[in-house]
């Protein structure tokens, strides 16, 4: 352990010196960013950057306090890493702010490797997160089958703590550090993959000359729009209201069998209600699109090809959950209500996030609506002035008066109220999707971010599996999905705007 974090932490000083060599040295060269990427590093995404940077400075000094208590039987290595990664958070979420919109075009190779071993960085530490969880989880034998089995989440607790029963932490907080760093782990992995998009975009905009006009600014407006966010804020309260009542329940210390399967039914018939809701949504949504008949995008966008990408990539890691979770249901012959709850539950996941994916791909390669506005200036008419040649101007005068402009222009101010309702329609039923699958997909972010864990509060997966095995499979899939649901939700806020 300590030879890979000493490894770790040249990698981030090696990053850390190359991010402010950039900013000191080569953005601010003459011509070096002469152009700007407007779909990159959209206000959304940067702004997640700094929201889960805080989060993660906020880990490694829950992380400094903890191991500062084993240092009089432990490495020193374990107090540095934390340090140098907290001070490479900070200066790499002001580089990623600040210039995550660059097409640098000089220096080219040593802005190419160096935003290469930014990307690597961040994904050797995402790693490195995913699988440290996943070993702890092998560092304790298994309880004695004469003891009162913990939980499958306080067992997660306790073997993703610091240090080991040999080395006793010298204060007394070591239990909150351990219990903090629970919470707080999985927004680390989500800067990592956040900062890895960001620098794969940049790397992909080097040297790349952009039309200044091939950017267009739309603006957001919810004119229009009440179902969808009237819907989806009920839900979003209804989720937040089961999800507080189903974590108390279940972090009782003596809370019995029974009310362990309550709290557990709840979390699961409030998230069969969530993904049921937002697959009829996304249907609809897709039965629009068969009518709609705006064209594809045409032109080629590193940032729309890794928003596809992301999307189907992250969405792999709860789709693994879930079909891991079917396939210990068929086989232990999904007996008892939780586990017919826990089989549709993980059914109805698969399905949405295909139907999901499958809306959102369409619309972000959707061109954005043009609304054409109705004519109502005056409209020369050249039958009125050929007559005027021919006739004198008391007679033009009374021929212009018969032929005005005015009705024609009434004629197409009706025309175009004519076919405006057949384009506001399916305007505003994408737009009600929208919002309701964006608000869907917060609270789905919500729940499992700050601490759902209903795949160890329910055993048989553990059973089936063994613990070891299963907390793997979760550590993994866990953080992707909670990323796909953060970039579901920016996706779907690109979508609303061009509808």
């Amino acid at each position: 352990m300590p030879d890979l974090q000493i490894f770790l932490i040249i990698l981030l000083l090696l990053t850390t010196i190359w991010m402010i060599y950039y900013v000191v040295y080569t953005a601010r060269k003459e011509n070096a960013v002469v152009y700007k990427d407007g779909h990159a590093g959209p206000v959304w995404l940067r702004g997640g950057l700094v929201l889960f940077g805080i989060l993660s400075i906020i880990m490694d000094i829950f992380k400094i306090a903890g191991y500062v208590g084993y240092l009089h039987c432990d490495s020193a290595v374990k107090v540095v890493f934390p340090v140098v990664q907290l001070v490479f958070i900070i200066v790499q979420t002001y580089f990623l702010w600040i210039h995550a919109k660059d097409c640098v075009q000089l220096h080219r190779n040593i802005t190419r490797c160096g935003l290469m071993l930014t990307l690597s960085t961040n994904l050797v530490l995402w790693m490195t997160a995913v699988t440290e969880e996943s070993l702890h989880h092998t560092e304790l034998p298994e309880y004695p089958s004469n003891t009162t089995k913990d939980s499958g989440r306080k067992m997660y607790i306790n073997r993703a703590g610091y240090g080991d029963d040999k080395c006793k932490c010298s204060h007394s907080s070591c239990s909150v550090f351990k219990e903090a760093y629970y919470y707080l782990y999985p927004f680390n992995i989500e800067y990592c993959l956040f900062a890895s998009a960001m620098a794969y975009v940049l790397w992909k905009n080097v040297g790349r000359v952009i039309d200044d006009h091939s950017h267009h600014k739309i603006k957001f407006t919810l004119r229009g729009v009440f179902f969808g966010p009237l819907i989806g804020i009920l839900l979003v309260v209804a989720g937040l209201a089961t999800f507080i009542a189903y974590e108390m329940q279940i972090q009782q210390d003596d809370i019995d069998d029974e009310g362990k399967e309550e709290a557990v039914m709840i979390h699961f018939v409030m998230n069969i209600v969530i993904v049921t809701m937002m697959s009829l949504s996304s249907v609809i949504g897709l039965a629009v699109y068969k009518v709609d008949h705006r064209e594809h995008v045409s032109d080629k966008n590193p940032t729309r090809s890794l928003d596809v990408g992301l999307l189907v990539g992250a969405s792999l890691g709860q789709f693994v959950i879930s079909y891991f979770t079917i396939v210990a249901m068929a086989a232990t012959g999904a007996k008892g209500y939780l586990n017919r709850l826990n089989l549709t539950w993980a059914i109805l996941m698969v399905i949405q996030l295909a139907l999901q994916n499958f809306f959102i791909i369409e619309g972000l390669h959707r061109e954005p609506f043009h609304e054409v506005q109705p004519v109502v200036t005056v409209v020369e008419n050249p039958y009125v002035l050929q007559i005027g040649k021919e006739l004198n101007c008391l007679e033009a005068s009374k021929m212009e008066s018969k032929l005005s402009p005015i009705p024609i222009s009434h004629s197409l101010h009706n025309h175009a109220d004519e076919h405006r309702p057949k384009l506001l329609w399916k305007r505003r039923v994408l737009k009600e999707v929208c919002v309701f699958l964006l608000l869907g997909n917060v609270i789905l972010w919500i729940m499992p971010a700050f601490g759902a864990r209903p795949q160890f509060d329910h055993d048989t997966e553990t059973e089936f599996y063994q613990f070891n095995m299963w907390s793997v499979i979760v550590n993994v899939g866990l953080p992707f999905g909670i990323f796909y649901r953060m970039h579901s939700v920016a996706s779907l806020f690109e979508v609303f705007q061009t509808s």
